[in-house]
């Protein structure tokens, strides 16, 4: 047996799970089960589709001639490109970065781990805005950052301007949602057994490796979940972009409130706003395609 088995043997056998058994007194297919269904889909339907049917009627209102007209403007492109790089971009940044730091703090024994594993679901409740305005009060124009520099050099400004560019926003989105990808990560760890790890470095294997062969398949559903849903969080991200005060940066949810309250144009917001709608729902599905069959291809190699 090679060393790479061995490695990959330290997972442990795969066991295929059985499905599962009905319970005694539970209700037969068919019936009148389907019934249970219809009061949460009345309150989606009241809550959720008939208010995104209505954006949709209002988009169509005139036809098809508020959509050419969008379409044909340069600034709905430019929208909707900043809009995909931004979200593949804090996407990817958040997927590296949080698996990085989830492995220090899952698997790198330091004093308070357990008090970052949980100021973690803490900050999951923070606002966006918040976050933004933390990194305001640090590299803003009249920032901690610029402050300190003014200082020590005597000049009138300071070199930090960053935030006001697509980068401050893609720092602001990284720094934000990283802990959205940490949380399901640091979950899977809790459930990977030490002594796979143990085996592992028993047999030579280095961290690196370990990392590769061991613990990263064993996350991978955990850390695409994360990506996905980071991905969709950051195709509509508003407040981060308003609040960094990147005028230059148009995003579609930044078009959809210059549309509907700057100049009153509910047509053409809605048109925008149901672009919107399908690009998330499109991209969500290409992700969650292209994930499922690295998985697929991951777990036949196994």
């Amino acid at each position: 047996m090679t060393e790479t088995d061995a490695v990959r043997g330290a997972a442990g056998p795969r066991v295929r799970e059985r499905p599962e058994q009905r319970r005694r007194g539970a209700p037969a297919p068919g019936g009148h089960a389907w019934l249970w269904a219809l009061p949460p889909l009345a309150v989606l339907a009241v809550s959720f589709l008939h208010p995104l049917a209505l954006v949709v009627r209002e988009s169509f209102s005139g036809g098809t001639a508020a959509y050419r007209q969008v379409f044909g403007s340069e600034a709905f492109t430019d929208a909707l490109v900043t809009t995909v790089a931004l979200a593949v971009g804090a996407t990817l940044g958040c997927v590296v970065l949080g698996f990085a730091l989830a492995l220090v703090v899952a698997f790198v024994p330091f004093p308070g781990s357990r008090s970052v594993a949980r100021f973690i679901d803490v900050f999951l409740s923070f606002p966006s805005f918040l976050i933004t305005l933390a990194l305001l009060f640090l590299y803003g124009t009249v920032g901690m950052a610029n402050g300190l520099w003014t200082g020590a050099t005597g000049a009138q400004e300071g070199p930090f301007r960053f935030l006001t560019t697509p980068w401050g926003v893609l720092l602001a989105e990284v720094t934000y949602f990283t802990p959205f990808v940490m949380r399901p990560l640091l979950a899977a760890f809790a459930q990977l057994e030490t002594a796979q790890l143990e085996v592992a470095s028993s047999l030579g294997a280095r961290p690196a490796r370990i990392v590769r062969q061991v613990i990263l398949p064993e996350a991978y559903p955990a850390l695409m979940a994360g990506g996905a849903l980071v991905l969709v969080l950051c195709l509509n991200e508003f407040a981060i972009v308003l609040f960094t005060g990147a005028k230059d940066v148009v995003t579609l949810p930044m078009l959809v409130y210059s549309k509907a309250i700057l100049e009153s144009d509910y047509v053409s917001a809605c048109v925008v706003a149901t672009v919107d709608v399908v690009l998330s729902v499109g991209l969500y599905g290409l992700y969650r395609s292209l994930t499922g069959r690295s998985s697929r291809r991951a777990r036949a190699h196994a």
